[in-house]
């Protein structure tokens, strides 16, 4: 490997891994037990891992479906739908839960009506949460899968229609086990990225205890207050997040 690419290549590594060392340096090891076993901490983990998880099957609800749209078909204005789908990408997290909170909170332009008609309050809630996290989440999902059906080879689905198949049960039968592995791929993406969501979780939902305060929103409190238990805080994420993806990826990401 050219001295041209190694230099920049191990200092591109050093600095990704170099914090997550400072990390596993910095951890109070000997009151690990005490500190994660603290009122709040096991709390707080469960309700990320719930949101999480409920936000991730949202995103797949929805979003397959609509990277299907974007892969499979052409309509006036579809670059600019790829474009609004990814805008959560790059949009800061604290304007995404702004703009949450002017749609679905009680005074949104969809909040105020679930509020009136069926007394349903999205905002401050645990279901506030999974939307907030499926807002940011869900561009990863869209990319990953309308790449894998880009790449699929469409002559499978039209062999299926040639032998008296319906667009749903070529979908279903075809489609969906070609995209398989990008689904995967896509999920696990979502999962993450929903796991340490932060900025449009603290502004839509808040911070309550037992109620909304996911593990990032613990961390940033904990970090005001004790800065070991800020660092607890975090290698339990750090611990969860790789150890999900690592064995997601052996299994559904890594191709033969």
């Amino acid at each position: 490997m050219p001295v041209v690419l190694a230099v920049p290549a191990l200092l591109g590594l050093g600095f990704l891994v170099l914090p997550l060392a400072g990390l596993l340096i910095r951890t109070p090891w000997t009151s690990l037990p005490q500190r994660l076993t603290a009122p709040g901490v096991l709390e707080a983990l469960r309700l990320s891992l719930v949101t999480a998880t409920a936000a991730t099957l949202l995103c797949l609800l929805l979003g397959v479906p609509l990277a299907w749209l974007l892969a499979r078909t052409t309509f006036p204005g579809r670059r600019l739908v790829r474009a609004l789908v990814t805008v959560p990408l790059v949009l800061p997290p604290v304007v995404g839960g702004v703009a949450l909170l002017l749609v679905f909170g009680r005074r949104g332009l969809i909040g105020g009506w679930l509020d009136e008609t069926f007394g349903i309050t999205l905002p401050f809630t645990t279901t506030g949460v999974v939307l907030a996290e499926a807002f940011v989440a869900m561009p990863f999902l869209v990319i990953a899968v309308e790449g894998a059906l880009r790449g699929a080879d469409a002559r499978y689905e039209e062999a299926a229609a040639t032998l008296g198949a319906g667009r749903w049960t070529a979908f279903r039968r075809v489609t969906l086990p070609l995209v398989a592995p990008g689904i995967a791929a896509g999920a696990v993406l979502c999962w993450a990225r929903a796991l340490g969501e932060f900025g449009a979780t603290i502004t839509f939902a808040g911070n309550f205890p037992g109620r909304t305060q996911t593990m990032p929103l613990a961390v940033y409190l904990a970090l005001e207050q004790d800065l070991e238990a800020a660092i607890v805080l975090s290698l339990v994420l750090l611990v969860v997040s790789v150890a999900i993806l690592a064995s997601l990826r052996d299994r559904w990401i890594t191709s033969p």
